[in-house]
């Protein structure tokens, strides 16, 4: 499976339970007539657009170079995953701690509680769903590599958005499960208020955590630890090349940029140097598919 494949997959999990939270809201909205709930599935609505902004992020990524953009725009979908994460501190985090300080102060009594603990379920169930489906997908990638470690070192951006955006959905559905449940029971809706605040923090939280991961792609990050790794040792082993001098990788969305500093084995002619550079090249994109620009230079010293 290809990594852009396991993206879409997950942006369409994503994508089909934040739709299906959106309509259960509405529905609950109309049969209830309350406000805070309408407003509630516009929020839901807008998280759909956050999964549209990825698939345009995707697509954009796969646009080939051109002479304004002579590597490729394979970090478009960084720049729309820092958008994502941008959307989520303030439409998010900002909205959801609004909402509870200005319950705080209006000290206002939890409407029809029961259709609340009832979507509050079936979004529930919908997010889980949409965090197992990207789980699934993540395992598919990381091998026996830890997932902690597996978000610390992947370059793929969009699913740790849509991962991002999966567990603090859940975790703050659970929140606000646990507010509202205690509100009923003890009839103080300041729990509906510190509820709404705590889910609002999570989103924050989660949101700088996903800004600090993809700003550090947008300004330009290395190939992980694994891959730079194998391509150099892979060069080492060529009977081309006696020693790599320097190796530098760089990132761009799906694939990666590889230049290499190394001293070739000695020939006798100019010609035969170049034709074990090209088979370098040649061999190391058969080995290496993300590799799609190489810059070699051959040197007699670091």
């Amino acid at each position: 499976m290809s990594h852009q494949d396991a993206s879409v997959k997950s942006i369409i999990f994503a994508l089909s339970a934040n739709l299906g939270i959106a309509i259960t809201k509405t529905i609950a909205a109309v049969l209830t007539g309350s406000g805070a709930m309408l407003a509630e599935s516009i929020h839901s609505f807008a998280d759909c657009g956050n999964q549209g902004l990825l698939f345009l992020g995707l697509s954009s990524s796969k646009k080939k170079p051109d002479p304004e953009h002579p590597l490729g725009h394979g970090k478009s979908i960084y720049f729309w995953s820092f958008i994502v994460a941008l959307m989520l501190f303030s439409m998010g985090g900002l909205f959801s701690i609004y909402e509870g300080v200005h319950k705080l102060s209006s000290n206002e009594e939890l409407k029809s509680p029961f259709i609340a603990i009832a979507v509050l379920l079936v979004s529930m169930a919908l997010e889980g769903a949409s965090l197992w489906g990207c789980i699934t997908q993540i395992n598919k990638l990381r091998g026996s590599e830890s997932l902690w470690s597996w978000i610390k070192n992947t370059r793929q951006s969009e699913l740790i958005v849509v991962f991002g955006e999966d567990v603090a959905a859940l975790f703050g559905l659970s929140f606000a499960l646990i507010a509202v449940v205690l509100s009923l029971i003890t009839g103080d809706p300041v729990y509906d208020s510190i509820g709404s605040i705590g889910i609002g923090t999570l989103l924050i939280i989660v949101s700088v955590f996903l800004a600090i991961k993809v700003k550090s792609l947008l300004i330009g990050q290395s190939a992980d630890d694994v891959v730079r790794t194998e391509i150099k040792a892979f060069l080492e082993a060529r009977p081309e090349v006696e020693k790599v001098y320097n190796l530098i990788t760089l990132q761009l969305g799906p694939q990666i940029m590889v230049a290499v500093k190394a001293k070739m084995t000695t020939v006798e002619q100019t010609e035969e140097m170049i034709n074990n550079i090209n088979r370098c090249e040649e061999e190391l994109r058969k080995k290496f598919p993300i590799v799609q620009w190489i810059f070699f230079e051959p040197d007699n010293k670091e």
